[in-house]
């Protein structure tokens, strides 16, 4: 594939993307109860949004639910520093036809936040915890769709139970360091390597309102279709009291996902599930190149570029909907 990164010129300040377990109860409430009495009713309540909290692994975790518990599933995973609240415009578009279900992660969106000593906030018991949430939920089989953090996730997911995974959507989400924007590499190395008050400060930059608002904006075409909301969502996570401890702990352990490349990338060359890679070409973080490597991988893979920053779906969620409809009609359910 031929294509040409952008050259970006960074803030002064750090900014995001992705830088760099068991007894499960459920108590689930639905938003909407109204029931459909006729064929049509159902096929159009289908697509109505459902908000719902499960405990799992005693954590109270939020997530969005539409779509016939019937159908096949398809599951969510947000970025950072957003939530299930990013794919609100994606959710009624693919529930006509399946399940879907996005949750927030701990610290994210409506879920609990329990203190560091409650919770590791690392990737690995991040994936364990979504992985149980699955099961509870019913998800036996599921198509992934994975955006910054969500990667992370999804492939560990993968990696796990390859027999799951149905197929991937893969937006903005990296697992090769050639994907990296070298000037976001410049910013973590030094917190990977020693974390301490001063390689913690660019980190902390991440958490800023302006930050924030940053990676909704940067390089979106179609600007005016981005609401304030997105940001302002997020923003009021972040500003939670003792959130800032959940993020960066969790920003620290972005180096385990890194050095766990080498396994996701054997997991698409031997495996090589259906992907389809929906990916906003102006991204400050996660560059062109990183779809290259993945393509090298899986050469089947389909292949769309948005004139769109990190966060595509603002600003393209109907053509980015209609792509993985037709692609998930062609995997095999």
């Amino acid at each position: 594939m031929n294509t040409t990164t952008k050259s970006t010129t960074m803030p002064r300040r750090g900014f995001i993307g992705s830088a760099l377990s068991g007894a499960v109860a459920l108590s689930a409430t639905s938003l909407y109860a109204a029931t459909p009495t006729t064929s049509a009713a159902q096929s159009v309540d289908a697509t109505k949004v459902t908000y719902r909290t499960i405990k799992v692994r005693g954590i109270d975790i939020h997530y969005r639910e539409a779509g016939s518990a019937d159908s096949p599933a398809v599951l969510l995973l947000h970025g950072f520093p957003s939530s299930s609240h990013m794919f609100r415009a994606l959710i009624p578009q693919l529930a006509s036809k399946y399940r879907v279900i996005a949750p927030d992660y701990p610290g994210f969106g409506f879920s609990g936040q329990p203190s560091l000593a409650e919770f590791e906030y690392s990737f690995g018991a991040l994936a364990t915890l979504v992985d149980d949430f699955t099961q509870a939920v019913g998800a036996k089989k599921y198509a992934i769709y994975m955006q910054d953090f969500g990667g992370p996730v999804g492939f560990r997911l993968a990696v796990k139970h390859p027999e799951r995974v149905r197929g991937m959507i893969i937006q903005n989400a990296t697992l090769h360091g050639e994907g990296w924007n070298p000037d976001i590499v410049k910013q973590f190395a030094p917190f990977w390597k020693e974390r301490n008050a001063e390689t913690e400060k660019p980190i902390r930059g991440f958490l800023k309102a302006e930050t924030t608002k940053f990676q909704y904006t940067h390089g979106a075409s179609r600007i005016e279709q981005i609401s304030p909301d997105a940001w302002k969502h997020d923003q009021a996570g972040l500003d939670r009291a003792g959130n800032d401890a959940v993020q960066l702990q969790y920003l620290w352990n972005y180096q385990d996902n890194v050095a766990q490349y080498p396994a996701w990338q054997d997991y698409l060359k031997t495996k090589q599930p259906p992907v389809l890679i929906a990916w906003g070409k102006n991204d400050p973080f996660f560059t062109l190149a990183g779809v290259d490597a993945i393509k090298a991988l899986a050469p089947k893979a389909k292949i769309n570029i948005y004139d769109a920053g990190h966060f595509a779906l603002e600003t393209h969620a109907k053509e980015i909907g209609t792509e993985v409809l037709h692609f998930l009609a062609k995997t095999n359910h």
